[in-house]
């Protein structure tokens, strides 16, 4: 059965990446360049996706003003949910927009297209998700299966190991939304897979196995490990100036400057004289490198400026971040606190959010996270959570 309608639930605002997401939701974060969302949508038209129905929320105007009413000639139609009440309640808002059968996906995950394509090509009218073998199915849910039928879904699964996951791809026929209004709220609100397994009770779902590229960001430090895993794959959408070294029109690298693959220079970013960039470095459009800094294993967003002889090594900055002359970040792992849980030995030199600032000769230790526009003095030792708008001094 034919699908040329994808659903794409954008609306999350990504609490855990705080304080990355303070300004902008998770799907607009940074990967190799460009929005997570950019690759989503990527995959959708090379599938041959021919319609494009976003659900916004949070900071909703990031996403529409970035993407406009097309991408790559496909035209969008924007959904919005009002309130964060799950993904199953971010579905129901694009229930008048759309004309079943449809494919569900999250925007906030990078996928391969194999994964929607198998789930395309099994899609008969019967409920369909795709189901991947990960690392870690306690973050994720796991998913049980006999033959190509699902059996069920666990949420959080208390089992350690490669096991299967939901990868968050769904084809459904025009059921959904009544399952979804038979579908009792958790906790508030509606999620999708509790939809499956009301659909589960009525009829069957099925479960294709499939593999490929699908990275998910779900705190600060997995930015980090989705850049080196982009720039692996080569995803990047400049052109190659030597293997693993992308350059975009418009970037200027000084002669005496160093890229290390693999490493990305965005448009009209400068790199400095002795500056080193890489390896696994993506810096941003419009973003100065000064001289004789160097960076390592960092993500650097658009517009920000990273002053001459600064030193930063596993750090995550946002946009129009300025860091001044002589500052480190010297990386390395940090336990990190995230609501009520503490993160053990995270690689994480620093994530630095949207408009901070920090000042000269400062010395950023591992696993700090400094809130957006924070203000951070010069020559300041600086560590654990700065809350977002605060004046740090020495």
């Amino acid at each position: 059965m034919q699908i040329d309608t994808a659903v794409v639930l954008a609306a999350g605002e990504g609490t855990r990446l705080r304080p990355l997401t303070s300004n902008r939701p998770k799907p607009m974060l940074p990967a190799a360049g460009r929005p997570i969302l950019e690759h989503v949508l990527d995959t959708l038209v090379d599938v041959g996706i021919e319609r494009l129905v976003l659900v916004v929320g949070y900071s909703r105007q990031r996403v529409q003003g970035h993407f406009g009413h097309s991408y790559r000639d496909v035209p969008i139609t924007y959904a919005r949910q009002g309130k964060q009440l799950g993904s199953g309640h971010a579905l129901k808002q694009a229930e008048i927009s759309v004309d079943p059968p449809l494919l569900v996906v999250n925007g906030d995950r990078v996928l391969e297209e194999r994964i929607v394509a198998d789930t395309l090509e099994a899609f008969d009218g019967t409920p369909t998700l795709a189901v991947i073998e990960h690392a870690n199915p306690s973050e994720y849910g796991a998913a049980t299966i006999e033959g190509d039928r699902l059996v069920e879904l666990v949420e959080k699964p208390d089992t350690d190991g490669v096991g299967l996951i939901n990868a968050g791809v769904y084809a459904f026929d025009e059921s959904v939304f009544d399952a979804a209004d038979r579908t009792e709220l958790r906790d508030g609100e509606l999620q999708l897979p509790d939809i499956v397994a009301t659909l589960m009770t009525e009829r069957s779902v099925r479960a294709v196995r499939t593999d490929g590229l699908w990275v998910d960001a779900t705190y600060p430090w997995d930015l980090l490990y989705l850049t080196r895993v982009l720039l692996s794959h080569g995803r990047v959408p400049y052109p190659e100036q030597y293997p693993g070294v992308w350059v975009a029109d418009g970037a200027q690298i000084h002669e005496s400057a160093a890229l290390q693959a693999p490493a990305v220079v965005g448009p009209d970013a400068v790199v400095a004289a002795g500056a080193v960039v890489g390896s696994d470095t993506v810096v941003g459009r419009n973003t100065t490198v000064g001289a004789n800094a160097t960076v390592v294993s960092s993500l650097i967003d658009d517009d920000s400026r990273i002053g001459a002889g600064a030193t930063l090594v596993d750090c995550v900055a946002g946009t129009d971040v300025s860091i001044g002359t002589g500052t480190v970040v010297s990386g390395g792992t940090a336990d990190i606190a995230v609501d009520d849980r503490v993160f053990q030995d995270q690689r994480l030199g620093a994530a630095i959010a949207d408009r901070a600032s920090i000042g000269g000769g400062s010395a950023i230790a591992p696993g700090a996270l400094v809130g957006a526009g924070a203000t951070v003095g010069h020559g300041v030792r600086l560590e654990g959570r700065i809350p977002d708008g605060a004046e740090v001094v020495r």
